[in-house]
């Protein structure tokens, strides 16, 4: 059985976005950009949807925000950890 290509973390596009309004794509290589997402997907939670739609209608504000939020603080965390252990 496969599991449909519709279905996606949800925590991903976010990320996305948040790279995007914060340029990463103009600081970073694309080597340091792949393994920056995987820092940072690895510290959030997952969050399943098969349609955008989906959120967009059924996500309170405040749950909303509380996922915006962890995403900041996963992108500060990973650009320190990241920081802090380049390779040389």
């Amino acid at each position: 059985m496969k599991i449909s290509d519709d279905i996606h973390n949800y925590y991903e596009k976010l990320v996305m976005q948040h790279f995007s309004a914060a340029k990463i794509d103009e600081k970073y290589d694309v080597d340091f950009i792949a393994d920056l997402t995987c820092v940072v997907l690895n510290q959030l939670p997952t969050r399943y949807i098969r349609h955008e739609v989906d959120m967009a209608f059924y996500l309170p504000p405040s749950e909303r925000f509380e996922m915006e939020t962890k995403v900041k603080k996963a992108i500060a965390k990973a650009l320190e950890f990241m920081d802090t252990h380049k390779v040389s």
